[in-house]
């Protein structure tokens, strides 16, 4: 017998004495059966090669009620008994034969004497013996019939999958010069000084048309409830790059394989009816719209969660208070320095509170007022630095976005000294900074009511202001040079510079939003006005004006459900950009989405 071991390797003589114990109960109990079943036998049945213990033993392992090994045994000791039983059978049948001939009518020693028991009464004791072995083996686990094990009842597994053909049409009377000031701050950043450098920066496409590119997004998740009060969550998910606002991955690139990023991981808490808290990658807890957080976008940190219905049951209150890291500057920068930087984090401070109103049977309201500090995230004008002399960067790159759209007004960073050998002839590659803080009013409001002969109808409504957007207090802070939709502002020269501080959209959904059973559909219509500096520009919806804010425009849309959870989906959006240089987009989706 093997004797079981602990986590660490170790035997455990205890728990070995105390399973072999179990195992011993169940084969006395069953052996008890089988002697009981052969003393029947004996009287009113003729021998067979199989008893009536040994397929009842048989069908127990077949049907999972007994393990496997524990089946084995008891099947051995049954069958040894059963042909120990049919021996004794047939020398008590011969036994009266063998009296008639030498005339004894006596019992002799040896003889075997089995009292008649009706069939009822048999079939009585062998459910009880079988009921109280069951009980036993189900309490001590090594035996469950028709039931999974229990742990498999708190994990559940989510995921779902969608096939996308993109097409991006762009206007031929575009400006065809667009910085990418991303993949600048990514790099080695731009060379400003024109004596030292005649290239273009890298720029975006604003005229060329893309049409039909197949996209993909897959998703699957793990959930676990732990216990009435713990949850846990894991998932995965595809995506062309680490972007925190799209999974998409677009197919094609010589048929090479595609990525895999850890898109959630979590666990909750949950206090009570009312109160939960939870930490690590989740989804978002805010009650917000595509145009301040993508719909793929997942928040690292802590939130806590409030949700209470009142009294009469037809309006509950709810709220969340997060505190979300969104960058950690480096422990060892400059690298190439024995003098490191000191630590500077970016956060995000979010709170909000609301309300949903059931007013009658086909009409509720859902509306919240949230603010959102994003602190730290300003780009900062470094101390002089002689990049010439070999310093490794400046003190404030730290201070440049980890990821960017496309929209907000930017700074340069870098305050460079020039050689006094060569002033002229000084390299100045630059990084860029956000010019605005921003300190958010965001407010939300829907209504869900039912219309035109019980189609369901939804209005969303969403209105966003920087509290904290001062043009003033931008160009102070740009001593450098400000860089926006109107190019390139010297310091104290605005030009033709024009920014803002509000966004604001409307959407209105017919049928059901979210389609699941077969012939569930809805259409939509909405339009959305974001200035540059109405939110920071790396959060939002990747679709509309292919992410970020200057941009306004209209979209229409719609799905069928032809499928359980299944969809076909198309929309189309026409966008162009609020200030500056004129960019307009018009882009199309068609799609199949299912979830499981």
């Amino acid at each position: 017998m093997n004797t079981p071991l602990d986590k660490n390797g170790s035997a455990q003589p205890g728990k070995a004495r105390k399973h072999s114990s179990r195992r011993a109960k169940a084969l006395a109990g069953v052996s008890a059966v089988a002697l009981l079943m052969t003393s029947l036998a004996h009287a009113q049945t003729p021998p067979s090669s199989e008893t009536a213990m040994v397929r009842l033993i048989r069908g127990l392992i077949e049907s999972g009620a007994l393990k496997k090994d524990v089946g084995d045994a008891l099947l051995a000791q049954a069958q040894t008994e059963a042909i120990a039983a049919q021996q004794v059978q047939r020398q008590a049948a011969a036994a009266p034969a063998t009296a008639a001939a030498s005339g004894r009518n006596k019992i002799e020693p040896g003889d075997v004497r089995v009292p008649y028991i009706s069939a009822s009464v048999r079939d009585q004791i062998r459910d009880e013996v079988k009921g109280e072995i069951m009980a036993q083996a189900k309490s001590e686990g090594w035996a469950a019939p028709n039931e999974t094990p229990e742990w498999t009842k708190r994990i559940r597994i989510e995921g779902d999958m969608r096939v996308r053909g993109e097409s991006r049409f762009y206007s031929g009377n575009n400006s065809n010069i667009e910085t990418d000031w991303r993949n600048i701050n990514s790099g080695s950043g731009y060379d400003v000084n024109p004596n030292t450098n005649l290239a273009l920066p890298q720029l975006l496409n604003t005229r060329q048309d893309r049409a039909n590119q197949l996209r993909i997004r897959a998703r699957l998740g793990i959930f676990a409830d732990i216990s009435d009060s713990t949850q846990a969550g894991l998932r995965l998910a595809s995506g062309s790059d680490d972007s925190p606002v799209s999974t998409t991955q677009t197919l094609g690139g010589g048929l090479n394989k595609k990525n895999i990023w850890l898109d959630q991981a979590w666990m909750s808490y949950k206090f009570n009816d009312m109160l939960k808290v939870t930490g690590g990658r989740f989804g978002n807890p805010f009650f917000s719209t595509e145009m301040l957080f993508s719909n793929d976008l997942n928040f690292d940190g802590l939130v806590a969660q409030f949700d209470k219905t009142l009294a009469n049951k037809d309006l509950s209150v709810f709220g969340t208070l997060g505190l979300i890291p969104l960058e950690y500057s480096s422990d060892s920068s400059p690298g190439r320095s024995q003098n490191k930087l000191s630590s500077q984090n970016k956060w995000l401070i979010g709170a909000q509170v609301g309300a949903q109103w059931k007013l009658d049977a086909e009409n509720r309201l859902r509306g919240a007022v949230a603010y959102y500090d994003f602190k730290n995230i300003t780009g900062r004008v470094s101390d002089s630095c002689a990049l010439y002399a070999g310093a490794d960067g400046c003190n404030t790159d730290w201070s440049r976005p980890a990821f960017m759209q496309r929209g907000n007004t930017l700074m340069l960073l870098r305050n460079i000294a020039l050689d006094p050998t060569n002033p002229a002839n000084t390299p100045q590659p630059q990084y860029v900074g956000l010019a605005s803080k921003f300190q958010l009013l965001d407010l939300n409001a829907r209504w869900d009511t039912r219309i035109a002969g019980g189609y369901g109808f939804r209005l969303d409504g969403n209105f966003i202001r920087n509290l904290a957007y001062d043009e003033n207090e931008m160009f102070r802070r740009a001593t450098v040079g400000i860089v926006n939709n109107g190019g390139t502002a010297q310091p104290g020269v605005r030009g033709d510079f024009k920014s803002g501080a509000n966004a604001y959209m409307m959407q209105a959904t017919l049928g059901n939003p979210n389609p699941a059973a077969v012939g569930e559909w809805n259409v939509l219509a909405g339009y959305r006005r974001i200035e540059p500096d109405a939110l920071p520009d790396a959060y939002n919806d990747s679709t509309f004006h292919q992410g970020g804010t200057n941009a306004k425009g209209y979209y229409l849309g719609g799905s069928y459900a032809f499928d359980k959870n299944t969809l076909f989906s198309g929309r189309w959006y026409a966008t162009k950009s609020v200030y500056g240089a004129p960019v307009a987009i018009d882009t199309l989706q068609l799609e199949l989405n299912t979830r499981f």
